[in-house]
């Protein structure tokens, strides 16, 4: 089997997910759209979801013009509409991607929202967006792929979170909150799934260039100002002075899937440059 080249010249090149079956949502951008391509590189077939359609199609599309030695993707790469609010249509969906790719062996749930705003200024719709795509969604994709895990007493799951999850960010209360939640949550199942051999651990990005990072820029930040930090908010800036790229996020969620992480379960993996001091 052919396999597709990285997009990211620093990652190594190998066949570390032969014929494994991955679900990927938040797969139509962003860090989502980096950890699908990049599974596809290394061999898995990956089944990648999101409400973006067009961005699916353009992973497609990506996937396809990467593809050497006329590499078929119909049994590599499988795409799904899917809104993780939606509890019925996440169980369809699943049902389907096995149906299309075979067993799952694993789950990288990468799709979340952002809502900016102080405590004071929020919305109920604004704080209820975040906590039914960031941690009800989560909820949703993690029990359907973790009770097929289950049963074959086989596979891992990965779930993006934030170091805002446990870093006190002004105006950002309602996104640090519901990550707070789906990063307890994977820990939390994590613990239910070890005696069934099934690894379940957590990667917390800081800043990165993403379509959501570059939302908060209009906003009135700027990449500068968030290496540089900002004291009168009470925000670090950034130690290793530059903004993670998606490609740098992915990478720790296929660590965290692969073999390589066999005796790792319930750990928060923080890829942020320093901007927490690890904590």
């Amino acid at each position: 089997m052919n396999a597709l080249p990285d997009t990211d010249p620093a990652a190594h090149r190998q066949d570390d997910f032969p014929d494994r079956h991955i679900l990927v949502t938040g797969a139509a951008s962003g860090i989502g759209a980096a950890v699908a391509r990049q599974l596809l590189a290394r061999g898995a077939r990956v089944a990648a979801v999101d409400r973006d359609e067009a961005g699916l199609q353009r992973l497609h599309a990506h996937a396809a013009d990467a593809a050497s030695g006329g590499t078929d993707l119909s049994g590599r790469l499988w795409t799904a509409s899917l809104d993780v609010r939606d509890a019925a249509r996440v169980e369809h969906v699943v049902a389907q991607a096995e149906a299309a790719l075979g067993p799952l062996h694993g789950l990288a749930s990468v799709a979340g929202v952002l809502e900016m705003g102080d405590v004071v200024d929020l919305d109920d719709a604004q704080w209820a967006h975040c906590f039914d795509v960031n941690a009800t969604g989560v909820f949703h994709v993690c029990r359907a792929v973790a009770r097929r895990l289950r049963e074959r007493r086989d596979g891992a799951i990965v779930a993006v979170s934030s170091n805002a999850a446990t870093t006190p960010r002004a105006g950002m209360a309602a996104y640090a909150a519901s990550k707070a939640a789906a990063t307890q949550l994977a820990r939390c199942l994590g613990l239910e799934l070890a005696p069934h051999g099934i690894r379940v651990n957590i990667v917390s990005p800081g800043s990165t260039d993403t379509a959501m990072q570059q939302a908060m820029w209009a906003l009135g930040s700027s990449r500068e100002a968030v290496i540089a930090g900002d004291p009168a908010r009470w925000r670090l800036g950034i130690p290793l002075a530059k903004i993670a790229t998606p490609d740098e996020i992915a990478r720790a969620v296929l660590f965290l899937l692969s073999d390589q992480a066999s005796h790792i379960t319930l750990h928060d993996l923080r890829v942020d440059g320093g901007a927490t001091l690890d904590m």
